[in-house]
């Protein structure tokens, strides 16, 4: 029987989204907040205090609560697959940020958990949510581009230039903990959206290095993704980023789609100019955040845009940019 109300525990305040997660939950109908659970290092003590939760050291105890339907995991990534192994074989639907694992056999650990289980699983990828980048895909989709041949996502801003971490957040900059740097941070916000976009990735080339030496870890980068119809992308990440747009570029036979630096460019010859300032009017209206879809998938059974493979396929491809930054070569794709 599906709760009429999600009782949903904390795994971890680590990430620095967590507090945002927390009151987003505090904020949405049917879901409540009762518990935490954290290693001390990460703030949960503090979190469970700032919102009047329990407080658990035990990861066991806490799962074994049969009043806990749910778990939002803010765990350093490195501890996703145990975290979520257990949680899923304790029958707890799960919510998490990204990225899923840091390397595929993480993720598949988490799969066969999740679909051993039959819980829901919902992986935090907002930017497929956003009513910008849905006209984006809603452009491709009604072909005003032709065929994508080139697309462009840059995301980038100060981490290293302004050591943004220590403290709780200093495993940001622990490659162990944090799978990479930059990259695997930052970049999954485009590193989702551009095949997303494009299409099936085929073979990853990247650069990745260190030019502030702020943290012994990435902090710049740029991976080219070519994709199985032969167009191309890039994505390119950066802590060393003082100024300018964070653009997003598409590129194609009848035309192109630039946003992120004023207002949305389109030009495509498939319409006149009065159409296409019509069709830009029409923006999409925003979906449901990923965590509102995941409480109404576990309250109603309503379906979800954003799926485990999604997960899987994002650091699939931030493994294959790392593999290829340490050998020089491109990296063909399945791994």
């Amino acid at each position: 029987m599906n709760p009429p109300i999600v009782r949903a525990a904390m795994l971890s305040f680590a990430h620095v989204h967590a507090e945002g997660y927390a009151r987003q939950a505090n904020g949405l109908d049917g879901i409540q907040l009762a518990a935490v659970w954290d290693e001390e290092e990460y703030g949960g003590v503090q979190g469970a205090e700032r919102h009047n939760l329990d407080f658990h050291s035990d990861l066991d105890a806490l799962l074994a609560r049969d009043d806990i339907d749910a778990v939002i995991v803010n765990a350093v990534t490195s501890a996703h697959p145990d975290v979520m192994v257990k949680a899923a074989q304790a029958g707890k639907h799960i919510f998490t940020e990204k990225a899923l694992a840091v390397d595929i056999d993480g993720c598949d650990a988490i799969i066969d958990a999740v679909e051993k289980a039959g819980v829901k699983f919902m992986i935090s990828l907002p930017s497929r949510c956003q009513p910008d980048l849905l006209l984006a895909k809603k452009a491709a989709e009604d072909g005003l581009l032709g065929d994508l041949t080139f697309g462009r996502g840059r995301v980038a801003h100060s981490a290293s230039l302004d050591r943004w971490f220590g403290g709780p957040s200093a495993w940001f900059a622990d490659k162990e903990r944090a799978g990479g740097g930059a990259l695997f941070d930052l970049g999954c916000h485009r590193m989702d959206v551009i095949p997303w976009l494009m299409g099936e990735p085929k073979t990853v080339a990247a650069i990745i290095n260190n030019v502030s030496d702020s943290y012994e870890i990435d902090d710049n980068s740029a991976t080219l993704i070519e994709f199985e119809n032969g167009g191309i992308g890039v994505v390119d990440v950066s802590w060393v980023h003082r100024s300018g747009p964070n653009l997003l570029e598409l590129y194609g036979t009848e035309g192109s789609l630039v946003m992120g630096a004023g207002p949305t460019r389109l030009e495509t010859r498939r319409l006149d100019d009065a159409a296409r300032d019509a069709y830009l009017e029409s923006v999409p209206d925003p979906l449901p955040a990923p965590m509102a879809q995941w409480v109404n998938a576990i309250r109603i059974d309503a379906p979800m845009t954003i799926n485990i493979q999604d997960g899987r396929l994002l650091t699939e491809l931030m493994q294959a940019a790392y593999l290829s930054a340490e050998s020089g070569k491109a990296v063909p794709l399945p791994l």
